[in-house]
């Protein structure tokens, strides 16, 4: 149907539907800029998640395990997948964005000229009829000014009493009257005509013809809304093919994760090639001690055990039994990986390595938190809006992010107990403390703890429980400020026996004593079970020293005395 025909009255209405085309074909414009900004913002947090979780160490230190290829291998299919909607972002704002703004413009010029000549055509055939409307009313004013002098004329004819000379005047009066509306009638008629040629001409040739144009106009406007429609659409299809062989590669990632081949790696990684420790000989005390016969126990040891035999104490300087501490089954431990839960450090870098990760496992649960607002806010938006997207394709996004959370706060709780523990033993150390300082006298017959020791036979040699290698034991679990108060007091603790270093000891941790091969140490404080034991150097200097590294002489009248072996 023609806009022409069936619409030639509604200029205004035309005039405010081509201006209300203009602002949708706008605001569609405006929510393929959004859309579009929403795909680059997708991108660019989508490459900042792959930088945070990319590896940042060499290509030789990275893990070899199956498990965590498959995952880098995640990692570089997700950035392709990221490349891709960047791709989708850059057509709509070429293909769609872009042209709907050079269109707009282009038809904001255009129903601008169209509505002008339609204005001008209105105003003519305004002005046309103004003319015709005045010279009417020029036509009916001149009759009426006939009718009267007509009037008067006829009266002052009938009128005898009126002179010859008024008649003639009212008589000339008449004619020029009558002469004048005659005049009149002629341009009205003239002026009627032509408005009614050009009104023909108005509403038969340039309205049509105007509103023709702007009905053209309003459809291409439709036309080239659908075809904007069409590559909106276009953008993204055309990237499924590729973003379909990323999800493909994340599947065969996947696929590709096999549990026995990290089960070997760690194996090669770990294995440390040494046989099993074998079973530890029996050390007799008792050869040089004389029974009688009625004591058959001893006297039926065999006496390859009382002749330092293969069941003879063994030397711990000697390099078999250093062999034999090296095949210990729990022994050294491996110095690249740290124990999870830090027990590898002394008291105090322990309780505060456990604050640090405990900081960090909080930091990581809120923004976990913060993610899982965020999805769920836009769950409740795509329910509202359905065009805007799926909700159900939020769904394993947010039950992830709940997963981690969960996670998070099973990591956090792990380590506040740890930390609890650290925390709990500063009370029990500083009443095994108190306990010392109310029971450990010093010996008597000796000299101070600064002094050197006497021959003195009420000395008992305890041999210690030798471990098969000079391994670092776990560290200490005293207060974590108990160094700090302890080497602070005023009384040094009592001496209740001494020590020589059966190897030598680096002491490079808070609270940790260094000690030489062969060195001679006082005791202080035995082993508490934690496998350290508290010394002090002739110099002075206290700390903690492992107690497999030490051969350990307890005094008999020092209260407390009890070596943990």
């Amino acid at each position: 149907m023609s806009w022409g025909t069936e619409l030639w009255d509604q200029f205004d209405n035309l005039d405010k539907h081509t201006q209300w085309g203009i602002d949708f074909l706008e605001r569609y414009a405006k929510f393929v800029k959004e859309r579009l900004e929403i795909e680059q913002n997708y991108a660019k947090q989508l490459r900042n998640l792959v930088k945070k979780y990319c590896p940042k160490r060499s290509k030789d230190e990275e893990p070899r395990f199956t498990s965590c290829v498959s995952f880098y291998s995640i990692l570089n299919e997700l950035t392709d997948y990221a490349g891709q909607r960047e791709v989708v972002a850059e057509e709509m704002a070429h293909k769609v964005y872009g042209e709907l703004l050079k269109y707009s413009q282009d038809l904001k010029a255009e129903r601008k000229y169209h509505l002008q000549e339609g204005r001008k055509a209105q105003q003519h055939l305004d002005h046309c009829w103004k003319q015709m409307d005045n010279s009417k009313k020029k036509f009916e004013r001149e009759c009426r000014e006939a009718e009267k002098s007509q009037v008067t004329y006829e009266r002052l004819d009938n009128d005898i009493n009126a002179t010859k000379s008024e008649v003639e005047k009212a008589k000339a009066q008449f004619y020029l009257r009558t002469h004048m509306a005659d005049e009149s009638k002629n341009e009205y008629a003239a002026q009627l005509q032509n408005f009614n040629a050009e009104q023909w001409k108005h509403f038969n040739n340039a309205i049509p013809h105007i509103f023709k144009n702007l009905q053209d106009m309003d459809q291409r406007r439709t036309v080239k809304l659908g075809e904007t429609y069409r590559s909106f659409a276009e953008s993204e299809r055309t990237v499924i093919p590729i973003i379909s062989k990323c999800l493909e590669g994340m599947v065969c990632a996947a696929k590709a994760v096999d549990d026995r081949k990290d089960s070997s790696i760690v194996v090669e990684s770990f294995k440390s090639g040494f046989d099993p420790p074998g079973d530890f000989p029996f050390e007799d005390f008792s050869q040089n001690l004389s029974r009688t016969g009625s004591d058959g126990t001893i006297s039926n040891t065999p006496k390859s055990d009382r002749d330092g035999g293969p069941g003879s104490r063994s030397d711990p300087k000697h390099p078999m039994s250093r062999t034999k501490n090296k095949l210990w089954l729990f022994g050294k431990k491996p110095k690249a990986p740290s124990l999870e839960d830090f027990s590898h450090l002394p008291p105090e870098q322990r309780r505060k390595k456990l604050l640090q990760k405990i900081d960090e496992l909080n930091k990581e649960l809120q923004k976990e938190m913060d993610q899982r607002d965020a999805l769920n806010k836009m769950k409740d938006v795509y329910e509202k809006n359905p065009q805007m997207g799926d909700p159900n394709s939020l769904q394993p996004k947010i039950s992830e992010t709940i997963c981690n959370m969960e996670k998070l706060r099973s990591e956090i709780h792990k380590n506040e107990t740890w930390l609890s523990e650290v925390e709990g033993k500063q009370s029990s150390r500083g009443d095994r403390r108190h306990s010392a300082d109310n029971h450990h006298h010093a010996p008597q017959g000796r000299e101070s703890p600064e002094g050197s020791y006497t021959d003195d036979t009420s000395q008992e040699h305890h041999t210690p429980h030798r471990r098969p290698s000079p391994a670092r034991p776990g560290p200490p679990n005293p207060d974590p400020h108990e160094f700090d108060d302890e080497f602070d007091d005023d009384d040094p603790l009592p001496v209740i026996g001494h020590c020589k270093a059966l190897y030598s000891f680096d002491g490079k941790n808070e609270g940790t004593l260094v000690m030489a091969e062969d060195e001679v140490l006082y005791i202080i404080e035995e082993d508490k079970g934690d496998g350290w034991t508290r010394a002090r150097k002739q110099s002075g200097d206290e700390g903690y020293v492992p107690t497999s590294y030490v051969e350990i002489t307890m005094e008999k009248n020092s209260k407390g005395a009890v070596t943990y072996i």
